[in-house]
């Protein structure tokens, strides 16, 4: 899944993570390169961030990564990530949010 549009922007993260290296332009960064070359390449990218003390708690790497898991058809795993995700935000509008992405993949048969 290459994406010409969005090959540009990866370079940018690339470029920003060089000059003001933080995990939130990574997960961006990750987001990106999902975009460009499919989910499996942004996955890759937010492996380190699981590492990183700054962000591996935060839902929004939870969030990503469920967002990813449920691009690349992993929807078990993208819906464990959701609820991760929502268990750790403090914001009531975002959890709601993250459950129903997770519930919206739930198997109908169970």
């Amino acid at each position: 899944m290459e994406n010409g549009a969005s090959a540009p922007i990866v370079i940018l993260y690339r470029l920003l993570e060089q000059v003001s290296p933080n995990p939130m332009v990574s997960l961006n960064h990750a987001v990106a390169a999902a975009m460009a070359h499919g989910p499996r390449a942004g996955l890759e990218l937010l492996r380190p961030l699981e590492e990183d003390d700054r962000v591996a708690d935060h839902h929004r790497l939870r969030a990503v990564r469920g967002h990813l898991l449920e691009m690349a058809g992993d929807r078990d795993a993208a819906r464990e990530s959701y609820r991760e995700a929502a268990r750790r935000t403090a914001s009531l509008p975002e959890r709601r949010f993250l459950e129903s992405r997770a519930d919206g993949l739930s198997d109908p048969a169970g």
